[in-house]
Protein backbone atom coordinates (compact mmCIF):
# COMPACT_ATOMS: atom_id res chain seq x y z
CA UNK A 1 0.00 0.00 0.00
CA UNK A 2 1.29 3.44 -0.92
CA UNK A 3 0.72 6.58 1.07
CA UNK A 4 -1.76 7.80 -1.55
CA UNK A 5 -4.18 4.86 -1.38
CA UNK A 6 -7.77 5.36 -0.29
CA UNK A 7 -8.33 2.65 2.33
CA UNK A 8 -11.92 1.45 2.78
CA UNK A 9 -13.12 -0.52 5.78
CA UNK A 10 -15.21 -3.16 4.03
CA UNK A 11 -17.29 -6.09 5.30
CA UNK A 12 -19.99 -6.51 2.66
CA UNK A 13 -22.66 -4.63 4.63
CA UNK A 14 -24.88 -1.95 3.10
CA UNK A 15 -23.02 0.88 4.80
CA UNK A 16 -19.66 -0.55 3.77
CA UNK A 17 -20.87 -0.65 0.17
CA UNK A 18 -21.97 2.99 0.43
CA UNK A 19 -18.52 3.86 1.83
CA UNK A 20 -16.85 1.98 -1.03
CA UNK A 21 -18.89 3.85 -3.63
CA UNK A 22 -17.97 7.17 -2.02
CA UNK A 23 -14.30 6.16 -2.10
CA UNK A 24 -14.55 5.15 -5.75
CA UNK A 25 -16.08 8.53 -6.62
CA UNK A 26 -13.24 10.25 -4.75
CA UNK A 27 -10.68 8.12 -6.58
CA UNK A 28 -12.30 9.01 -9.89
CA UNK A 29 -11.55 12.67 -9.19
CA UNK A 30 -8.12 12.25 -7.59
CA UNK A 31 -6.72 9.23 -9.44
CA UNK A 32 -5.78 7.49 -6.17
CA UNK A 33 -5.81 3.68 -5.91
CA UNK A 34 -8.53 2.16 -3.73
CA UNK A 35 -7.86 -0.68 -1.29
CA UNK A 36 -10.62 -2.61 0.46
CA UNK A 37 -9.67 -3.84 3.94
CA UNK A 38 -11.71 -6.57 5.59
CA UNK A 39 -10.56 -7.03 9.19
CA UNK A 40 -11.02 -10.60 10.34
CA UNK A 41 -10.99 -11.06 14.10
CA UNK A 42 -10.40 -14.57 15.44
CA UNK A 43 -12.26 -15.39 18.65
CA UNK A 44 -11.49 -18.16 21.15
CA UNK A 45 -14.66 -19.93 22.30
CA UNK A 46 -14.66 -19.88 26.08
CA UNK A 47 -16.06 -22.54 28.34
CA UNK A 48 -15.63 -26.28 28.92
CA UNK A 49 -15.13 -28.21 25.69
CA UNK A 50 -14.44 -31.68 27.01
CA UNK A 51 -11.38 -33.61 28.29
CA UNK A 52 -8.34 -33.41 26.04
CA UNK A 53 -9.95 -30.80 23.79
CA UNK A 54 -8.56 -27.34 23.17
CA UNK A 55 -10.77 -24.25 23.15
CA UNK A 56 -12.42 -23.70 19.80
CA UNK A 57 -11.66 -20.87 17.42
CA UNK A 58 -14.41 -19.01 15.59
CA UNK A 59 -14.69 -18.17 12.74
CA UNK A 60 -12.79 -21.08 11.20
CA UNK A 61 -10.51 -21.32 8.16
CA UNK A 62 -13.47 -21.89 5.85
CA UNK A 63 -15.05 -18.65 7.02
CA UNK A 64 -11.79 -16.83 6.37
CA UNK A 65 -11.61 -18.19 2.83
CA UNK A 66 -15.14 -16.94 2.26
CA UNK A 67 -14.11 -13.51 3.52
CA UNK A 68 -11.10 -13.47 1.20
CA UNK A 69 -13.36 -14.33 -1.73
CA UNK A 70 -15.78 -11.58 -0.69
CA UNK A 71 -12.97 -8.99 -0.67
CA UNK A 72 -11.57 -10.17 -4.03
CA UNK A 73 -15.00 -10.18 -5.68
CA UNK A 74 -15.93 -6.75 -4.36
CA UNK A 75 -12.64 -5.31 -5.61
CA UNK A 76 -12.99 -6.97 -9.02
CA UNK A 77 -16.59 -5.77 -9.41
CA UNK A 78 -15.60 -2.22 -8.43
CA UNK A 79 -12.72 -2.19 -10.90
CA UNK A 80 -14.99 -3.49 -13.67
CA UNK A 81 -17.59 -0.79 -12.97
CA UNK A 82 -14.99 1.99 -12.82
CA UNK A 83 -12.56 1.43 -15.73
CA UNK A 84 -9.27 3.18 -15.19
CA UNK A 85 -9.31 2.88 -11.40
CA UNK A 86 -6.95 0.61 -9.48
CA UNK A 87 -8.87 -1.39 -6.87
CA UNK A 88 -7.48 -4.10 -4.57
CA UNK A 89 -9.02 -6.16 -1.77
CA UNK A 90 -7.17 -7.50 1.28
CA UNK A 91 -8.03 -9.34 4.49
CA UNK A 92 -6.26 -8.47 7.74
CA UNK A 93 -6.31 -10.28 11.07
CA UNK A 94 -6.84 -8.58 14.40
CA UNK A 95 -9.10 -6.15 16.29
CA UNK A 96 -10.76 -3.89 13.69
CA UNK A 97 -10.07 -0.54 15.32
CA UNK A 98 -6.40 -1.31 15.97
CA UNK A 99 -5.80 -2.77 12.51
CA UNK A 100 -7.45 0.15 10.76
CA UNK A 101 -5.46 2.62 12.81
CA UNK A 102 -2.21 0.83 11.94
CA UNK A 103 -3.04 0.54 8.23
CA UNK A 104 -4.03 4.21 8.08
CA UNK A 105 -0.36 5.13 8.52
CA UNK A 106 0.19 3.93 4.96
CA UNK A 107 -2.95 5.46 3.44
CA UNK A 108 -3.88 8.85 2.11
CA UNK A 109 -7.44 8.56 3.40
CA UNK A 110 -9.56 6.07 5.37
CA UNK A 111 -13.26 5.70 4.48
CA UNK A 112 -15.72 3.95 6.80
CA UNK A 113 -19.43 3.16 6.83
CA UNK A 114 -21.29 4.20 9.95
CA UNK A 115 -22.52 0.68 10.66
CA UNK A 116 -21.22 -2.74 9.73
CA UNK A 117 -21.39 -6.42 10.46
CA UNK A 118 -18.75 -8.93 11.39
CA UNK A 119 -15.51 -7.14 12.15
CA UNK A 120 -17.08 -3.69 11.88
CA UNK A 121 -20.24 -4.23 13.95
CA UNK A 122 -20.95 -1.17 16.07
CA UNK A 123 -18.09 0.79 14.57
CA UNK A 124 -19.75 4.11 15.37
CA UNK A 125 -21.70 2.98 18.43
CA UNK A 126 -19.03 3.50 21.06
CA UNK A 127 -15.35 3.58 21.89
CA UNK A 128 -14.23 1.95 18.62
CA UNK A 129 -15.43 4.91 16.58
CA UNK A 130 -13.75 7.42 18.86
CA UNK A 131 -10.55 5.39 18.75
CA UNK A 132 -10.44 5.18 14.93
CA UNK A 133 -11.30 8.81 14.28
CA UNK A 134 -9.05 10.09 17.07
CA UNK A 135 -5.97 8.00 16.37
CA UNK A 136 -5.92 7.32 12.62
CA UNK A 137 -2.80 8.61 10.87
CA UNK A 138 -4.70 10.05 7.89
CA UNK A 139 -8.01 11.81 7.26
CA UNK A 140 -11.05 9.65 8.07
CA UNK A 141 -14.31 9.98 6.14
CA UNK A 142 -17.46 8.48 7.67
CA UNK A 143 -20.35 7.74 5.29
CA UNK A 144 -23.83 6.64 6.34
CA UNK A 145 -26.41 4.82 4.24
CA UNK A 146 -29.40 7.00 3.42
CA UNK A 147 -27.47 10.25 3.06
CA UNK A 148 -28.75 11.78 -0.14
CA UNK A 149 -26.17 12.87 -2.70
CA UNK A 150 -26.06 16.62 -3.19
CA UNK A 151 -24.26 19.09 -5.39
CA UNK A 152 -23.95 21.50 -2.47
CA UNK A 153 -20.77 23.02 -1.08
CA UNK A 154 -18.00 21.48 0.96
CA UNK A 155 -18.31 22.81 4.53
CA UNK A 156 -15.39 23.12 6.94
CA UNK A 157 -15.47 24.11 10.60
CA UNK A 158 -12.54 26.30 11.68
CA UNK A 159 -11.48 27.96 14.91
CA UNK A 160 -7.91 29.10 14.31
CA UNK A 161 -6.23 25.96 15.69
CA UNK A 162 -3.53 24.01 13.85
CA UNK A 163 -5.94 21.11 13.47
CA UNK A 164 -8.52 23.39 11.86
CA UNK A 165 -5.92 24.69 9.41
CA UNK A 166 -5.24 21.10 8.33
CA UNK A 167 -8.96 20.56 7.89
CA UNK A 168 -9.17 23.75 5.83
CA UNK A 169 -6.46 22.54 3.46
CA UNK A 170 -8.19 19.18 3.05
CA UNK A 171 -11.57 20.84 2.48
CA UNK A 172 -10.44 23.33 -0.14
CA UNK A 173 -8.78 20.57 -2.14
CA UNK A 174 -12.03 18.56 -2.07
CA UNK A 175 -13.99 21.66 -3.18
CA UNK A 176 -11.57 22.25 -6.06
CA UNK A 177 -11.84 18.63 -7.22
CA UNK A 178 -15.64 18.81 -7.15
CA UNK A 179 -15.82 22.32 -8.64
CA UNK A 180 -18.12 23.52 -5.85
CA UNK A 181 -17.90 26.41 -3.36
CA UNK A 182 -16.17 26.03 -0.01
CA UNK A 183 -18.21 27.23 2.94
CA UNK A 184 -16.00 28.11 5.90
CA UNK A 185 -17.90 28.12 9.17
CA UNK A 186 -16.24 29.90 12.08
CA UNK A 187 -18.35 29.51 15.20
CA UNK A 188 -17.72 31.39 18.41
CA UNK A 189 -19.55 30.62 21.61
CA UNK A 190 -21.08 33.65 23.33
CA UNK A 191 -20.84 34.09 27.11
CA UNK A 192 -23.28 32.17 29.25
CA UNK A 193 -26.50 33.73 30.43
CA UNK A 194 -25.35 33.88 34.05
CA UNK A 195 -22.34 36.10 33.45
CA UNK A 196 -21.46 38.46 30.62
CA UNK A 197 -18.09 40.28 30.67
CA UNK A 198 -18.42 44.03 31.26
CA UNK A 199 -18.55 45.91 27.98
CA UNK A 200 -19.04 42.76 25.92
CA UNK A 201 -20.21 43.62 22.40
CA UNK A 202 -21.44 40.69 20.22
CA UNK A 203 -20.90 42.63 17.00
CA UNK A 204 -17.33 43.46 17.99
CA UNK A 205 -16.69 39.82 18.88
CA UNK A 206 -18.00 38.71 15.49
CA UNK A 207 -15.85 41.30 13.72
CA UNK A 208 -12.75 40.12 15.61
CA UNK A 209 -13.43 36.49 14.69
CA UNK A 210 -14.05 37.43 11.05
CA UNK A 211 -10.78 39.38 10.82
CA UNK A 212 -8.85 36.41 12.23
CA UNK A 213 -10.55 34.02 9.82
CA UNK A 214 -9.88 36.25 6.82
CA UNK A 215 -6.18 36.36 7.75
CA UNK A 216 -6.09 32.56 7.77
CA UNK A 217 -7.93 32.36 4.44
CA UNK A 218 -5.72 34.88 2.61
CA UNK A 219 -3.11 32.38 1.43
CA UNK A 220 -5.76 29.83 0.47
CA UNK A 221 -7.60 32.38 -1.65
CA UNK A 222 -4.30 33.13 -3.38
CA UNK A 223 -3.39 29.45 -3.88
CA UNK A 224 -6.88 28.43 -5.04
CA UNK A 225 -8.24 31.44 -6.94
CA UNK A 226 -10.70 29.23 -8.82
CA UNK A 227 -12.47 28.09 -5.63
CA UNK A 228 -15.32 30.25 -4.36
CA UNK A 229 -14.85 30.66 -0.60
CA UNK A 230 -17.84 31.70 1.48
CA UNK A 231 -16.87 32.68 5.06
CA UNK A 232 -19.60 32.67 7.67
CA UNK A 233 -18.86 33.82 11.23
CA UNK A 234 -21.68 33.12 13.67
CA UNK A 235 -22.23 32.75 17.42
CA UNK A 236 -23.73 29.54 18.72
CA UNK A 237 -23.14 25.86 19.35
CA UNK A 238 -20.52 24.40 16.94
CA UNK A 239 -22.02 20.91 16.70
CA UNK A 240 -25.56 22.13 16.11
CA UNK A 241 -24.47 24.63 13.46
CA UNK A 242 -22.29 22.10 11.64
CA UNK A 243 -25.10 19.54 11.64
CA UNK A 244 -27.45 22.18 10.26
CA UNK A 245 -24.91 23.15 7.58
CA UNK A 246 -24.63 19.48 6.58
CA UNK A 247 -28.20 19.58 5.25
CA UNK A 248 -26.99 21.53 2.21
CA UNK A 249 -23.44 20.13 2.01
CA UNK A 250 -21.91 17.20 0.20
CA UNK A 251 -19.10 16.91 2.77
CA UNK A 252 -18.42 18.40 6.21
CA UNK A 253 -14.78 18.61 7.31
CA UNK A 254 -13.46 19.16 10.83
CA UNK A 255 -10.09 18.88 12.55
CA UNK A 256 -9.47 16.23 15.15
CA UNK A 257 -8.67 18.78 17.84
CA UNK A 258 -9.59 22.40 18.24
CA UNK A 259 -9.73 25.30 20.60
CA UNK A 260 -12.56 27.59 21.55
CA UNK A 261 -15.79 26.44 19.93
CA UNK A 262 -14.35 23.23 18.48
CA UNK A 263 -12.41 22.01 21.50
CA UNK A 264 -13.06 18.33 22.12
CA UNK A 265 -14.62 17.80 18.70
CA UNK A 266 -13.70 14.11 18.90
CA UNK A 267 -13.64 13.62 22.63
CA UNK A 268 -17.28 13.84 23.63
CA UNK A 269 -20.82 14.78 22.69
CA UNK A 270 -19.87 17.23 19.92
CA UNK A 271 -18.17 14.56 17.83
CA UNK A 272 -20.93 12.06 18.42
CA UNK A 273 -23.60 14.56 17.39
CA UNK A 274 -21.83 15.31 14.12
CA UNK A 275 -20.99 11.69 13.28
CA UNK A 276 -24.48 10.44 14.10
CA UNK A 277 -26.63 13.33 12.88
CA UNK A 278 -24.82 14.93 9.93
CA UNK A 279 -26.85 14.70 6.71
CA UNK A 280 -23.74 14.16 4.58
CA UNK A 281 -20.37 12.38 4.90
CA UNK A 282 -18.06 13.72 7.61
CA UNK A 283 -14.27 14.01 7.22
CA UNK A 284 -12.06 14.18 10.30
CA UNK A 285 -8.57 15.48 9.59
CA UNK A 286 -5.62 15.13 11.93
CA UNK A 287 -1.90 15.69 11.72
CA UNK A 288 0.06 12.61 10.73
Amino acid sequence: MSGDDILVGYDGSTDATVALNWALDEAGRSGQPVRLAYVFEWLTVAGWVGPGMAPGIWPDEQARRQVEELARTAAADAAAERPGLTVHGEVFDGPPALVLQERSAQAGMLVLGSRGRGGFAGLLAGSTAVSVTSHAHCPVVVVRDGQEATSGPVVVGVDGSESALLALGFAIERARQRDVPLRVLRVWEPPGERWVPPGFDPEEATATERAAAEDELARWRESFPDVEIDLRVVPGNPAALLVEASREAQLVVVGSRGRGGLRGMLLGSVSQQLLHHARCPVAVVRER
